[in-house]
């Protein structure tokens, strides 16, 4: 998937989210505001699809976004190997470590827990659809409140041309690619960028965001 690509479906992820969905009220941001975290642990997703690389594609995503909306992010990748080490495998495992526990041994701010809910490509004879979809929730450690909750993502489209041998000979080599090159981990970063980022929906700016203290993102 190109640059281009990828910029389009973000785009076509947000517009769906900031007008489609106008009947839906801005969240109520007042806990937030009270709670605003300087540093956020992001656990492994939980996965509800199909796709086993889901939780760490996702993961591998996510950590961006956090971080230009202005929060520290703690390394994903060493916070997951130290889990592992001690006793928690698994996603499920992880995400039933008491909160007083990730403040004293972490430090962190907050529990950002996300929750895989659609991920990968489906063909359809000459048409493919791969999307990426999850819901989370962030907590802070200290009071247990729950800050924000939301769901986001993207989808990309390819339809046929009209030449039905075309389209034909088309979609075997777009299957091809695709389960080589895996779109939907491509996908994962503006879906990611869609569910922290989204107007009215997403993370309000973090304490690092030059922008800090506005009352909503942009």
């Amino acid at each position: 998937m190109s640059p281009r690509s990828i910029f389009a479906a973000f785009i076509a992820a947000a517009f769906v989210l900031g007008t489609g969905c106008k009947s839906i009220p801005p969240k109520d941001y007042t806990l937030f505001r009270q709670h605003i975290p300087k540093s956020i642990l992001v656990l492994p997703p939980l996965n509800e699809t199909t796709e086993v690389e889901a939780p760490y594609g996702y993961l591998a995503a996510v950590t961006r976004p956090l971080s230009e909306w202005g929060y520290y992010v703690f390394p994903v990748a060493v916070i997951d190997h130290f889990l592992k080490e001690n006793g928690m495998p698994t996603p499920g495992e992880m995400h039933q470590i008491p909160l007083p526990k990730v403040r004293e041994i972490l430090g962190a701010d907050a529990v950002l827990y996300i929750t895989i809910t659609k991920y990968g490509s489906k063909y359809q004879v000459i048409n493919s659809k791969t999307i990426v979809w999850a819901k989370a929730r962030l907590v802070d450690t200290q009071s247990g409140l729950v800050l924000w909750e939301g769901a986001g993502g993207a989808e990309m489209n390819s339809g046929g041309s009209g030449n039905i041998f075309g389209d034909l000979i088309a979609a075997v080599i777009t299957q091809a690619v695709n389960s080589s090159t895996d779109q939907a981990h491509n996908l994962a970063h503006p879906a990611a960028s869609v569910l922290i980022m989204a107007k009215d929906q997403g993370l309000l700016l973090g304490p690092r965001h030059p922008e800090f203290g506005k009352s909503a993102p942009k």
